[in-house]
């Protein structure tokens, strides 16, 4: 083991000395906290979920069908209906490549920390450390923005909602800020003071995620009067103010990709489930196939059950989806119900994305990365959660709050800072494992999830060029001529919060990042694992 991999491991000890807990008393445990020594880590966390309630929480994170609601009226606007059903067969199988190639490489590297940490293990000794550093740094910017969206998107359906049942409301943007905190602040109680109820409240979040769907399927195919094929299917619709249609296609991919975000919850998650090699990538995988299938499913159904376009779009309560159940059931009261299984689904994925992201930023924290690292890196002895870690999250994405006081359209901004930022956190570990770690690791260097070599090498390409793509469209603005108030100023934010990071990483953050270099591979107890 490294003088910084001891140096940290003997730092966690300390920190975790006084807990009366042991989390390695059974077999499994003994073997996963051996494997995650080798990585050069101690086990702080509780291994409390199991591979059916991290699949769950996944789900709730990604909440395909409910996002596909909430970004309906962008993708109509940007090529009608089939740019949404093209654009999301076509994000559904690329999703499929990513989580199948990021999987295999968290079954080689199972920690809380992800992305960086593979990019550590990957890299070349010349780049490791800026790599590792900036993959860390932007996967959380990404992992932030991305649960304040959800927690945005409930705020203004909850807004949507009020309208929806009161004529007389006006709704402010002020009101929707502090709805978006009180949502905020639930999910970080949830995660200091009601963890241990986590697992349980995630599988009961995923069977409102799957009845839900049910309800409002078979509502809406019964009830919704029906366009036909060819508006689903043929006819475009380019609103968007694009000359190009293509690009406005493109740019309509906003709608498809975000529904797909949030799988890799996890791999951050991999240090409270056992036998993380196997279960990890199992969950991503799983989850996405499951999700995927539910969304094909109700964005046919949707489509097919869009009214008039002009009435969908100019809704009062800014969902289209909404005019959608209203124009269906012809009740306010059914429509607010109907609604309301999204709109908890949203706050579900709150809890669920805080839970994530705190235990990336304390993974991060716990290799000297972040200012404040000390504080950060700390686990609670009583709750054994990182406390600090959901507390910064959690105030950080608290802040995101103020974009929208000025910024209209600031709920299409963070959608596409979302995709940005964790995109390239998906990007950078794929095109290391296909460039430097598949060429030249041993049989025994793979978990148990391994690709081979031609399937391996074909979804990492693919992922690559579909991550790209979609990266690089989620800068554009939606519609045109853009204002100030309508302008995607994604690509601003993400870039001011790298740039914070890289002044803090030069001006000597790289000399307190510990970087977590992984080696070859052997096998304990018949399971790969890493040495340092």
């Amino acid at each position: 083991m490294s003088q910084n991999a001891e140096t940290r491991k003997n730092s966690t000890e300390l920190k975790f000395q006084d807990s009366s807990v042991d989390k390695n008393d059974s077999p499994v445990g003994n073997r996963e906290a051996a494997r995650l020594e080798q990585l050069g880590y101690t086990q702080e966390l509780r291994r409390e979920f199991s591979l059916w309630s991290m699949a769950a929480l996944c789900m709730c994170l990604m909440a395909t069908w409910e996002a596909l609601s909430s970004v309906l009226g962008s993708a109509i606007v940007a090529g009608g209906a089939p740019c949404l059903f093209y654009n999301y067969v076509l994000s559904f199988v690329c999703t499929i490549a990513i989580t199948l190639s990021l999987g295999e490489i968290a079954s080689i590297y199972p920690t809380a920390g992800g992305q960086y940490h593979w990019v550590a293990a990957l890299s070349p000794a010349s780049t490791r450390s800026a790599a590792a550093w900036f993959t860390g740094w932007i996967s959380i910017g990404g992992q932030i923005v991305l649960t304040a969206s959800a927690a945005f998107a409930a705020a203004l359906q909850i807004q949507g909602m009020v309208v929806l049942n009161n004529d007389t409301y006006s709704p402010e943007r002020y009101q929707g800020m502090l709805i978006f905190w009180l949502i905020l602040v639930y999910a970080a109680v949830m995660n200091i003071w009601g963890h241990k109820l986590l697992p349980h409240v995630n599988l009961l979040s995923a069977v409102l995620h799957v009845a839900g769907f049910l309800a409002v399927f078979v509502t809406l195919a019964v009830m919704a009067p029906k366009n036909d094929a060819k508006f689903v299917f043929v006819e475009t619709i380019n609103s968007s103010g694009w000359s190009s249609d293509g690009v406005s296609w493109l740019v309509g991919l906003l709608s498809a990709v975000y529904p797909f975000l949030g799988y890799d919850a996890a791999c951050h998650m991999a240090e409270e489930m056992p036998d993380a090699s196997r279960n990890v990538p199992i969950a991503m995988v799983g989850s996405s196939v499951v999700n995927g299938l539910i969304g094909f499913a109700y964005c046919i159904m949707l489509l097919y059950s869009t009214g008039p376009i002009d009435e969908v779009l100019t809704t009062p309560t800014g969902f289209p989806y909404m005019q959608i159940f209203l124009d269906a059931t012809k009740s306010n009261a059914g429509t607010t119900l109907l609604s309301l299984t999204i709109t908890l689904t949203a706050i579900a994925a709150t809890v669920a994305g805080v839970a994530s992201t705190s235990r990336t930023l304390w993974a991060f924290a716990r290799d000297s990365a972040t200012p404040f690292h000390q504080q950060i890196s700390k686990v609670d002895r009583m709750s054994e959660v990182p406390f600090n870690s959901i507390t910064v999250v959690t105030v950080l994405q608290m802040l995101l709050g103020f974009i929208y006081l000025g910024n209209s359209t600031a709920f299409n901004a963070i959608l596409a800072m979302a995709i940005i930022g964790m995109y390239i956190s998906y990007i950078l570990p794929v095109i290391y494992m296909l460039l430097y770690g598949r060429p030249s690791m041993s049989q025994s260097a793979y978990g148990p999830f391994r690709l081979g070599k031609v399937f391996g090498v074909a979804m990492n390409v693919i992922s690559i060029v579909w991550l790209i793509v979609a990266i690089v469209f989620s800068t554009f603005p939606s519609t045109l001529p853009a204002a100030a108030e309508t302008m995607n100023y994604s690509s601003v934010v993400m870039a001011g919060w790298v740039l914070f990071g890289a002044v803090y990483y030069l001006t000597g953050g790289w000399k307190e990042f510990k970087v977590p270099v992984v080696g070859q591979s052997t096998v304990l107890d018949g399971t790969p694992v890493s040495k340092r």
